[in-house]
Order: structure tokens, then C-alpha cells, then sequence
């Protein structure tokens, strides 16, 4: 029977566990999960005990992110932290202006691996734990081998726009391919490897809160993104069993960790691997979700509804009813049908900041949107309406769509769709980004600089 998911150029040959919010249990042997006493004074093959907390801990139980985990050798063993790189402290963006930005291209980076994100837009502070960061990534080659990374500064939602990535995190392994995106909890190390060529996307670094689902009041109980579509990883223990299958031992060797607190990259060395976890369990894990599991809910009469139907992830403000740090949306393909109503988005001036781009969905190597990805982002790189910025359609778009029939037809079915990170607070864009972008004004283009 068939359903509805992307027919994936790339498989998948991992398993997963099945639930976003759930409270998962997975091990690589059997028995390797401490039973009961979740700190046992031997825990099973000779493993040790550590806990991952992504809340405090008497957060409530249903907002409570922890996982515990099981692994050869405690994580605290490595050799002192030093500055990675130039060793300087990246200047917080502080670019704003009242204009629409458009990024026409974001080129690949000969030799540029996972590790080589260039940040293009910041609201808050990591080291307050206020708002968040926006990071492109486009790379060319996997990381070397025996290096991992990781985040101290927040949650990692991971938004590819074109190509693959094999990520193999502390917890097991995630492919993550164009049109899913992943989430890696803060302070998880992973290590990114491409198996099919280049890849291009953005990183929403989240420094407060978490990406939950929204809540779908009037919708009811299922819509949008269904919690059971998203896949979560089952325990890959980097090594084996020794002494007669009675001791895990990971396959150890010396290992480079990068991680990134308060924007600056550090860096140290362990003689252990990191992805010696033989056996976790708990609510802190990194989880995919396949964007063709999107269940659009639509107008099936006239008007146009709110965007608020397309949120796929969000992570509440609580500052007031409704508000978000930032709300995830898609523009998928999806059936229009209303009557008398313009099917173009109305001219806007929003409150919230909208930074979008293209994800190619289109999964056949002929197709045009995946030709030359060794070049950079097709079909554009991305876009940026800031907080009362006007935005909507050219005056040729309007003109199709006004005179266009009403009947029924199937929108963005040209082989992408466009996402959408929408934030309370104004983005700041760093001074690469403000020299590449083409500015906006009156719906005509004008290169933009830092000094405008």
C-alpha cells in the first residue's frame, strides 16, 4: 500500500525508533540497559554510567529532557580545551536595517566540511540562553575521521536544502537527506560524512528553550506533522564484545573534539571514542522527520489561512499567548481549491521575522534543481523579510494570479518547496551576509552593503 513519503534517490539502511516525545529505550546488545536503577553500581558489560540532561531537573515531567546512557568510557576523560582555529571570539552580527534581503546564491567552499558553517543571522545571546543563531553550511567533503562536534550553545535543528548527510551521533545513526531535517540535542557530539556528494542547507541553533510540535487547538487531535512520523535512533556501540561476550569494548583511538560555546570553536583530544554507547534511554535524543509526512491542512473554500498551518516544529516564547523564539514552516506541495480568493500570500507587514529558502524535493539525479550542487544552493540561497518589512508577490505574479481560474491545481509541484524560520526577536545579519545579499526596495533589487 502506498503512503505518503519521499521517494528517496538515497536509502536508508538504519533503523530507528518511532515517536517525537516519547520516552525511548534502545541498546546495542542485549541487557545492556540498566534495569530499574537507572545508576547501578555495575551496570551490564562492564559500561559506565552518564546522563545527558537537556532541562533542569525539576523541570516538569512532561517538558523533562534526560537521557541516560551507557558507554565504555566516561566522556569526561579528554585532554584540556583550547581554541580551535584563529582562536578569536566571532563579533555577534549587529547588521539591521529595514529592508528585504535576498541571497541569489551561497557558492560550495572548496575543502569544507561540517566544521566549516559560516554564520549568516543571530538575535539573543548563547551565553544568556536568549534567541538563536542561523548557520550555513555548505561542504564539499565529510569530517575527518576520528573528529566529532557538537553545540554547547543549543538544540541543532538541521535543514537541508540539497544533498545527503550520514550523521552518526553519540545515541546511533541518522541519514538525513533533502527534504527531511534532523534535530541533535545541545551538547551531543556527532560526526557528519557525505555520502553523495556535496551538501548545502542551514543550521537553527536554538540557544533557550526546545523544538517541540505546536499544539493544534481547533484542528484536533492529528494534522501537520504527526508525532509517530518522526524517527529516532536505535544504539550503535563502536566496537565489540570481548571476554566471551561479557565486556564491551569500543574500538578506541584518538579522537578531535570541536565544540562551539558562545560562538567560538574549541577544540580537544580524547583517547576514546565518543560513539561508545552500548545501551540509552530517556526523552533527550536526536530525531529525522521526513517533510512528505507533512500533512497539510487547507482552506477548502475561500480566503486565505494563516501560515500558522504549516508549522512543523516550534519552540514556545511564553512571554506571551502565542509568541515563539522561532516556529519552523514549510510551503509544501499541496492541492489549492479555494473560490474567489487570490492564491498568492496578501502584501504583509509582520510582527515576526521570516528568514525562508528552497528545499529541492525533487529526488531524480536528472532533475535540473540537482544538477551542479558542487556549485552552491539552487535554486537561490535564501531570503530575509525583517519585523514591519513589507514583503509579497512582484506585480507579475499578482497579475497571473488575479486573472487565473479558480479551479482546482496542485501548488509547488515543480520539485521544491520553501521553509520558513519565523522569529520574535529582529535577525541581525553578520557583514558577509549584508555584503552578499541583494537588497530590496520598492519590489526592485539593489545591491546591499554594511555601510547602508
Amino acid at each position: 500500500m502506498s503512503y505518503p513519503a519521499t521517494a528517496f534517490a538515497v536509502k536508508d539502511t538504519y533503523k530507528y525508533l518511532e515517536g517525537l516525545g516519547n520516552y525511548h529505550s534502545s541498546e546495542a546488545f542485549p541487557g545492556a540497559n540498566a534495569k530499574v536503577n537507572n545508576s547501578p553500581q555495575k551496570p551490564p558489560y562492564g559500561l559506565k554510567t552518564e546522563r545527558l540532561s537537556g532541562t533542569s531537573f525539576t523541570a516538569p515531567r512532561e517538558s523533562n529532557l534526560q537521557t541516560w546512557m551507557y558507554r565504555a568510557t566516561p566522556s569526561m576523560f579528554h585532554a584540556e580545551y583550547m581554541p580551535y582555529g584563529n582562536g578569536e571570539t566571532p563579533a555577534a552580527p549587529t547588521y539591521l536595517s529595514p529592508n528585504s534581503y535576498m541571497w541569489p546564491k551561497f557558492p560550495s567552499e572548496p575543502k569544507a566540511d561540517w566544521i566549516s558553517q559560516r554564520l549568516l543571522a543571530q538575535n539573543g545571546n548563547p551565553a544568556t540562553k536568549e534567541g538563536l543563531a542561523i548557520h550555513l553550511y555548505s561542504v564539499s567533503e565529510s569530517m575527518p575521521e576520528h573528529t566529532a562536534f557538537s553545540s554547547m550553545d543549543g538544540d541543532s535543528l538541521i535543514i537541508p536544502q540539497i544533498g545527503t548527510l550520514d550523521i552518526q551521533t553519540e545515541l546511533g545513526k541518522l541519514l538525513v537527506r533533502q527534504n527531511e531535517i534532523a534535530v541533535i540535542p545541545r551538547g551531543m557530539r556527532y560526526r557528519v560524512t557525505l555520502p553523495d556528494g556535496p551538501a548545502h542547507g542551514f543550521i537553527c541553533e536554538l540557544f533557550q528553550s526546545h523544538f517541540q510540535l505546536p499544539n493544534l487547538g481547533v484542528i484536533g487531535s492529528t494534522g501537520l506533522a504527526n508525532p509517530r512520523e518522526f524517527e529516532i535512533p536505535v544504539a550503535y556501540f563502536d566496537g565489540k564484545l570481548s571476554d566471551d561476550g561479557k565486556v564491551a569494548v569500543a574500538n578506541d583511538a584518538e579522537y578531535r573534539l570541536i565544540t562551539r560555546q558562545a560562538g567560538r570553536l574549541w577544540s580537544c583530544t580524547q583517547a576514546s571514542t565518543p560513539f561508545d554507547v552500548a545501551a540509552w534511554h530517556g526523552t533527550n535524543y536526536p530525531y529525522k522527520f521526513d517533510l512528505a509526512k507533512f500533512c497539510v491542512m487547507g482552506n477548502m473554500l475561500f480566503d486565505e489561512h494563516d501560515p500558522s498551518m504549516y508549522v512543523v516544529l516550534t519552540a514556545p516564547a511564553y512571554s506571551e499567548p502565542g509568541n515563539a523564539i522561532v516556529e519552523f514552516l514549510i510551503i509544501p506541495p499541496r492541492w489549492m481549491v479555494s473560490e474567489n480568493t487570490l492564491w498568492l500570500p496578501y502584501y504583509h507587514r509582520n510582527t515576526m521575522n521570516e528568514f525562508y529558502g528552497p528545499i529541492v524535493n525533487a529526488q531524480e539525479p536528472t532533475h535540473p534543481l540537482n544538477q551542479g550542487k558542487e556549485k552552491g544552493s539552487r535554486p537561490f540561497g535564501a531570503g530575509l523579510n525583517g519585523t514591519m518589512v513589507v514583503h509579497g508577490a512582484t506585480e507579475a505574479e499578482l497579475e497571473k494570479a488575479s486573472n487565473a481560474p479558480s479551479t482546482p491545481s496542485k501548488a509547488m509541484n515543480d520539485g521544491m518547496s520553501l521553509f520558513l524560520l519565523e522569529t520574535e526577536k529582529p535577525l541581525f545579519v553578520s557583514d558577509w551576509a549584508a555584503e552578499a545579499a541583494i537588497k530590496n526596495m520598492n519590489g526592485k533589487n539593489k545591491p546591499a552593503n554594511s555601510k547602508l
